[in-house]
């Protein structure tokens, strides 16, 4: 029974130590330096100018809610579509009502300007 689970242990372990090796071969191995440039914050190629305690727009939070949420129904769409042929018409009223829903909330974030970036 527990031999079917043997290639996913390897695959465990093989990647686990992979990853150790690579860590510890960076430490090992990498060069250290924290001056000048090296120091400093960096984001998307924008220099880091002014007080990190600026407000952020709420443009950026609006995008990012949307893209988690849209991201979450999407997860959703992936057991459906293992198992869609077993659901039969059931199961396909079902997903496309869901994607209907998705697509006006898609739309009305469009039309309330929500996705536009200035």
């Amino acid at each position: 029974m527990f031999e079917d689970f043997y290639p996913i242990l390897f695959l465990l372990v093989v990647a686990t130590a992979l990853a150790l090796l690579f860590t510890v071969l960076s430490v090992l191995l990498g060069k250290r330096t924290r001056l000048g440039k090296k120091a400093q914050p960096y984001e998307c190629g924008v220099e880091p100018i002014g007080n990190t305690r600026e407000p952020i727009p709420i443009k950026f939070f609006m995008i990012a809610i949307s893209f988690i949420l849209f991201d979450i129904e999407v997860i959703f769409l992936l057991p459906w579509a293992v198992v869609a042929r077993d659901l039969g018409m059931f199961g396909f009223w079902s997903i496309a009502i869901f994607v209907l829903v998705i697509l006006i909330g898609y739309f009305y974030e469009i039309g309330r300007g929500a996705l536009k970036w200035d």
